[in-house]
């Protein structure tokens, strides 16, 4: 008896001094995150100085240098840090020509599809290191045809086509920017018919809309020489090595036929063009005159559709080689929970220098890893590690976060509580968030403790609502960043963020310090807000007893994603959504049930609940995974129908638009489907991935639950 009254006490006294010594304190150390005498934009100001010296693509030395800067800035700031080095297949511009022929007299125009350094550019001097334009994993080859103008080359621009009685087969097509991923321009080219693409950027979206608006370095707007480089892969990860990692000390690789026959590179050769050269083809194109919303600006010429009378030569032929990247990987230890990792992400190459994508977010994680420096340097550990990750090659296709995901994948599903994503940390003003909704809460929680940048009267959470009439966070379906791994293949809690979206000189040799410093955030508080937002995530998910998830969010979330597809499918008789809307039901309540569980957690108070509950840690820990894995359950190791990587039953990449997100992709694409053939059997594949998405919702109620059937 003795023994036993002694053991509790030591068990109270334990207790009791976690609260007194690391909890209490861990709140001061938050707010202490934030304050003046922590934060720095002049620090920030200069990581992103350093990172945008000069041009920084996969695979180059300049990135590996950039590389070394990220490495020397974390272990500087006491967290152990390595590289993770892959060798990958990687494309570059070999060769490449343009060529436009006009009916006589008017003489044949070769363009030099160069980017004009503008006057003054301090950069001038390493503009040369800027790859010739060109699209990643494009396909090599010459073709000779009439040009055919097709929008912004989305499927239902090709159908206005068909309708229009204009059939661009044999043609190579002009498209623009704006609307999908470049890699679906392609692709829906090709199903088209087409026999290469061009795609340029036009200034009626990143130009200014004409009518004197002054591109830069005068103005923020893309200058009429500029070029969006970019991928035009539509997989994920080294194309050679899909579903494992692309290993140093050699491993299996596909075949450069095997990767074609995969589906995920172009067959048809495309180049990126300029503004400038776009419209000097569509000035030599004839025919019918596009719709209205096909126009350009006030001062563009009339846009027609072709195809001809004019004709394009276009010769690409790209040099595909293995070269290393490196991940960056910064630990910082947990004190009471080292095997939970919360995880923070942003990729450093880039197209060109990269100043707002993705260097804006490189230079936001090393203020956020000095400013955790600081605080371990006034005794603050975190109650579970914080691993950093800078990703290499995330352009190419999200290389360097899809290999280490797929080499540590397994690790990586049992111990990752959250995964907290900054791609474009500052783009411009107005902030913008995506997440799994299980972490909506938290994210507004979070905003309403940051200053805004722009307006010091105000948080960053009235500045969003005030805003935008109805501001919603936004989902985390689409393929461009490096939360796709995570969320999309092994099913890990996510977030992502920025301020600023879309902005003019994107994937261009002008996305350069200068732009930033000019127009994107000339005095670094948008950065600093970010890194403040960014951290203050970490510090909650690492340091917060019980972890700040709300699955009810998620429920609701779901129930107007099945409200939507019911509508959508009001016509089909034989379609039931009962199974769905069941599972959804069931998620709520077990929802509701460890909100509940929560509640009496934090409620219980002083030692007659130290007393009654000895493994009060064990009681959390076993609540914690539930809101950890229940994330796990909305995947499925079978994967989307013809797309198997994406294990995500519930988010996912739209199948013509790899930046579109999809909730019930599955669903979606077989609705797709069944419309097109519209036979028994294709819309029985409607009403089995509504109970595939019905099952998984079932097994994360079953998670929350924590009890056996």
């Amino acid at each position: 008896m003795t023994m036993s009254i002694l053991t509790n006490i030591l068990a109270i006294t334990t207790t009791l001094c976690f609260f007194t010594n690391s909890y209490q304190p861990k709140l001061y150390y938050h707010s202490l995150y934030t304050s003046p005498s922590l934060t720095n934009n002049e620090s920030i100001s200069h990581h992103l100085y350093i990172l945008t010296r000069r041009p920084h693509l996969a695979g180059t030395t300049a990135n590996a240098e950039a590389a070394s800067h990220v490495l020397s800035t974390l272990s500087a700031n006491n967290i152990r840090s390595h590289l993770a080095e892959y060798a990958v297949s990687l494309t570059y511009p070999d060769s490449r020509s343009l060529k436009l022929t006009r009916p006589p007299p008017e003489p044949p125009t070769t363009f030099d599809l160069q980017q004009v350094v503008y006057k003054d550019d301090p950069y001038a001097d390493v503009a040369d290191q800027v790859e010739p334009t060109f699209h990643a994993y494009a396909k090599s080859g010459s073709v000779n045809g009439p040009v055919a103008y097709v929008n912004y080359g989305r499927v239902e621009d090709y159908t206005t086509l068909q309708e229009t009685g204009i059939n661009v087969t044999g043609s190579i097509v002009l498209a623009r920017y704006g609307e999908i991923y470049r890699g679906d321009i392609v692709e829906n080219a090709y199903e088209a018919g087409a026999i290469g693409v061009l795609i340029y950027s036009d200034r009626k979206d990143y130009g200014g809309g004409g009518g004197g608006a002054k591109w830069f370095p005068d103005g923020r707007w893309l200058p009429p020489s500029g070029v969006q480089v970019g991928s035009v892969f539509k997989g994920v990860g080294d194309p050679t090595t899909p579903g494992w990692p692309s290993s140093m000390e050699g491993c299996e690789r596909l075949s450069e036929d095997e990767v074609e026959k995969a589906g995920n590179v172009p067959l048809i050769p495309s180049l990126p063009i300029s503004g400038a050269d776009g419209e000097q083809i569509l000035r030599s194109i004839g025919g019918v005159v596009a719709q209205d919303d096909w126009q350009g600006d006030n001062d563009a010429p009339v846009y027609r559709i072709g195809p001809g009378p004019g004709v394009i030569e276009l010769s690409y032929k790209a040099k595909q080689v293995i070269r290393t990247i490196q991940n960056v990987i910064g630990i910082i230890e947990g004190r009471e929970e080292p095997d939970r990792f919360i995880i923070l992400g942003n990729h450093r190459d880039a197209w060109t220098f990269g100043a707002v994508d993705p260097n804006s977010g490189t230079a936001s994680l090393l203020e956020v890893a000095e400013r955790f420096g600081k605080l371990q340097k006034k005794g603050w550990k975190p109650r579970r590690t914080i691993i950093f990750c800078n990703w290499d090659a995330e352009e190419y296709g999200l290389i360097g976060s899809t290999e280490w995901v797929e080499e540590n994948q397994e690790m990586l599903a049992s111990k990752v509580v959250a995964y907290l994503n900054v791609d474009v940390a500052v783009a411009g003003a107005g902030f913008h968030a995506y997440a799994t909704p299980q972490l909506d809460q938290l994210i507004i929680e979070v905003i309403k403790q940051v200053q805004d940048p722009d307006n010091s009267s105000q948080t960053v959470y009235d500045s969003w609502v005030k805003a935008i009439e109805n501001p919603e966070i936004g989902r985390l379906g689409g393929g461009g960043s490096d939360y796709v791994a995570f969320v999309q293949h092994i099913g890990v809690p996510s977030t992502d963020m920025s301020f600023g979206s879309a902005y003019p000189v994107y994937h261009s040799m002008y996305d350069d310090f200068v732009w930033m410093n000019k127009f994107g955030d000339p005095l670094f508080r948008r950065h600093l807000a970010a890194a403040s937002i960014w951290g203050l995530l970490a510090l909650k998910l690492a340091d917060e007893e019980i972890l700040p998830f709300n699955y009810s969010s998620y429920a609701y979330e779901l129930q107007k994603s099945a409200e939507d597809l019911e509508t959508e499918l009001s016509g089909s008789s034989n379609i039931s959504l009962i199974p769905l809307f069941k599972s959804i039901e069931k998620l709520n309540k077990a929802a509701v049930r460890i909100n509940d569980k929560i509640k009496e957690i934090k409620e219980e108070k002083g030692w007659e609940f130290m007393w009654k509950n000895e493994n009060k840690a064990w009681i959390m820990r076993e609540v914690n995974d539930r809101l950890m894995l229940a994330e796990r359950a909305f995947t499925d190791q079978d994967g989307l129908p013809e797309r198997p990587w994406y294990k995500h039953l519930i988010y996912a990449p739209s199948k013509h638009d790899n930046y579109g997100s999809k909730g019930f992709p599955g669903v979606d694409d077989a609705i797709e489907n069944a419309n097109k053939l519209n036979t028994k059997d294709s819309w029985r594949s409607v009403q089995h991935q509504i109970w595939r998405v019905s099952r998984v919702i079932t097994q994360a109620a079953l998670v929350l639950h924590g009890e056996l059937t």
